[in-house]
């Protein structure tokens, strides 16, 4: 099999895909798109997400060439897959023949924002055309692309962080110390990750941000997949329990990290027994040895209440270490500092700063870990992604706009028609979408696939992404309207001329 895990292409799909080309009405075009339909959580004050991770998806399951074999197979599976274990319908022919006559690619065109885009609620960030024999096969591969909600989810996760953490920083931080920003988030996700395609993805969207990881097949990608060989993301040597508990005593095994890494910065955890008393007695003891390397020893705690802990650390390296003021009146310590990543979120992340703050600590003596919640609890409904049918072709010529508005929830009203996406110098550059005649230019959608690769489309390296995020994410507002005044004076005009066919019985269609 061509698929990825041993499967057969057309599985990549779910079930009732497989049942559409059968029924759709025939057509010379049909057009879809994908947007995110609310901000994170449905966030009001700050509405902008990124956009991540569709080169991935399009390199591993999009772009693979379908084989003879794989439809073959995919027969004999269909063949018990319906109710009763009877034979469920499944488009064949058209597999087939985009098989003899496309080399087995997908036969449909995918236009894309860039990567690492900022985007507000309804941007239209694919596009998705199909045409005719295979028009009824527009939407059978929603299934895998929309499966960018996760990296994309991710990321715009973690530059949430980084925004409060640069709020922090810009108050507490001097202005020379600012580049340690891009460590005070670091990836503990591995170990709760699904597998390992679930971490490498999703711990890459987080590298956009941040450079600190212990996941290192996010790394790994992002370093010689994504960005040609140069480095990204960095961790440092650190100990866990089962270090700390192998040694006749916590002294010991701080002192063995200092003697094999105390020139540089290195982690130890200090709650293997009890925390207050390792702050109390093993700091001190181990005092003149770290001094004497150099280097920076970081506390991390693992258990009690987070922001206590935080705070009975830094206070306790304070005493052992020293500190410094610095020009914005914040005490740094001197050669120290504590991470917690125990059970954070973006909510125990604020709590935490705003306590060190108010103890007079710069923002800089803490740094965070946040594994499950950085890398596993998401899901799609975080920002609403949706894959619509926009558009369709008739078979004379004449175009159909289409659009879905259920009347119990209008929060999952479409867009109707093709579409384009241009910059609005009045909203900064804000990407914002607009009608589009059927062969029109569609502005900042830009085609990387086209019924298999595109021959002059080179994907943005790691870099390049990361520089455009961090652009948009510092010049965009808080809030835009992602959608242009024709294109929502054409949404209302499709709604209502749909309600009045409906309510008139007629065909359906504008």
């Amino acid at each position: 099999m061509s698929g990825p895990f041993g499967l057969p292409m057309p599985m990549l799909t779910d079930s009732y895909k497989a049942s559409h080309a059968g029924v759709f009405p025939e057509a010379q075009r049909t057009v879809a798109y994908v947007e995110f339909r609310n901000a994170y959580e449905k966030d009001t004050e700050d509405t902008r997400m990124v956009f991540h991770g569709l080169q991935y998806v399009v390199e591993q399951y999009v772009a693979r060439q379908w084989t003879m074999q794989d439809v073959e197979q995919a027969a004999v599976f269909f063949e018990t897959h319906n109710a009763g274990h009877t034979a469920y319908p499944f488009p064949r022919e058209l597999f087939e023949r985009f098989v003899r006559e496309n080399n087995g690619y997908f036969p449909v065109r995918i236009e894309a924002l860039a990567e690492g885009s900022v985007v507000y609620p309804h941007t239209p960030v694919m596009q998705i055309t199909a045409e005719g024999a295979y028009s009824g096969l527009v939407t059978y591969i929603e299934t895998v692309l929309l499966m960018i909600w996760y990296p994309s989810t991710v990321a715009t996760l973690s530059r949430r962080a980084w925004t409060v953490l640069a709020e922090q920083y810009a108050q507490t931080v001097d202005d020379d110390m600012q580049w340690t920003l891009s460590s005070r988030l670091h990836d503990f996700g591995f170990r709760g990750c699904t597998c390992v395609e679930q971490a490498m993805v999703g711990g890459a969207a987080h590298l956009l941000t941040f450079e600190g990881t212990d996941t290192m097949a996010a790394a790994y990608h992002a370093q010689f997949r994504l960005n040609g060989g140069r480095a990204v993301a960095s961790s440092v040597p650190a100990t866990e329990h089962s270090v700390m508990m192998a040694h006749q005593d916590e002294r010991q095994a701080v002192l063995a990290m200092i003697e094999a890494y105390g020139d540089g910065a290195f982690a130890c955890v200090m709650d293997t027994y009890d925390y207050a008393r390792a702050l109390e007695q093993v700091l001190p003891a181990v005092a003149e040895r770290k001094l004497q390397r150099g280097g920076v020893l970081i506390i991390r705690p693992d258990s009690g209440d987070p922001v206590e802990a935080v705070l009975q650390g830094l206070h306790a390296a304070e005493r052992v270490f020293g500190s410094t003021t610095n020009s914005k009146g914040f005490r740094v310590i001197t050669g120290a500092s504590v991470i917690q990543g125990d059970g954070v979120t973006l909510e125990s992340l604020r709590r935490i700063l705003a306590a060190v703050v108010r103890d007079g600590f710069s923002a800089q003596c803490v740094a965070f870990g946040m594994g499950g919640a950085l890398l596993q609890k998401v899901n799609r409904d975080v920002m609403g992604i949706a894959y619509k049918l926009s558009s369709i072709t008739d078979p004379d010529g004449s175009v159909r706009d289409v659009m879905k508005f259920p009347k119990g929830d209008l929060g999952k009203m479409s867009l109707p028609g093709r579409l384009a996406v241009h910059p609005d110098p009045a909203q900064s550059g804000v990407p914002v979408a607009y009608r589009c005649a059927p062969d029109a230019d569609t502005g900042l959608l830009r085609v990387v696939y086209d019924c298999g690769p595109v021959a002059d489309h080179r994907w943005d390296d790691f870099e390049t992404v990361r520089r455009r995020l961090q652009h948009q994410w510092s010049t965009f507002p808080l809030r835009a309207e992602a959608l242009s005044s024709e294109l929502l004076e054409h949404q209302r005009a499709v709604h209502t001329r749909v309600q009045q066919t409906i309510q008139s019985g007629t065909a359906f269609g504008v």
